[in-house]
């Protein structure tokens, strides 16, 4: 047994049930207005553009562009150490929505605004599973 500590395993709300339902079948998903059309993220009960309480829940295409990000090089607790350093990105969804991600499968000195990258996942436990992002190709 491992005398590092878990990682926090996210728990699910009513709100985000779907997202983390489709990350454990390895599905990005998102929610998408049916009544003007836009999506977004993160999960929540109405639509932020229009206020529809019509929202469901959609397959993302899984591509996105770094738009910002940093380099975590001190863990925030003993269960990250193994990790650092590793990359903490916010990524522009081709869908729109930014998303708050790790990226990963690059050095992370390579990463860099701009950057194509697609979703993978990370299966933390049994449950859980995260999306995370790396670099297309």
């Amino acid at each position: 047994m491992s005398d590092i500590p878990a990682k926090a395993a996210p728990v699910p709300s009513p709100e985000t049930a779907g997202y983390w339902a489709g990350a454990k079948r390895h599905e990005l998903m998102i929610q998408q207005c049916n009544s003007c059309g836009r999506h977004q993220f993160y999960p929540r009960v109405l639509c932020t553009s229009c206020s529809s309480r019509m929202v469901t829940w959609v397959r993302a295409s899984g591509q996105a562009t770094v738009t910002s990000y940093t380099v975590v090089r001190r863990p925030v607790s003993e269960a990250y150490a193994p990790d650092v350093p590793y990359v903490v990105a916010l990524v522009a969804l081709k869908e729109g929505p930014t998303m708050m991600t790790h990226v990963v499968g690059i050095d992370p000195e390579d990463v860099r605004i701009g950057l194509s990258v697609e979703v993978a996942f990370q299966d933390w436990t049994e449950a859980v599973s995260v999306p995370v992002f790396r670099p297309v190709g």
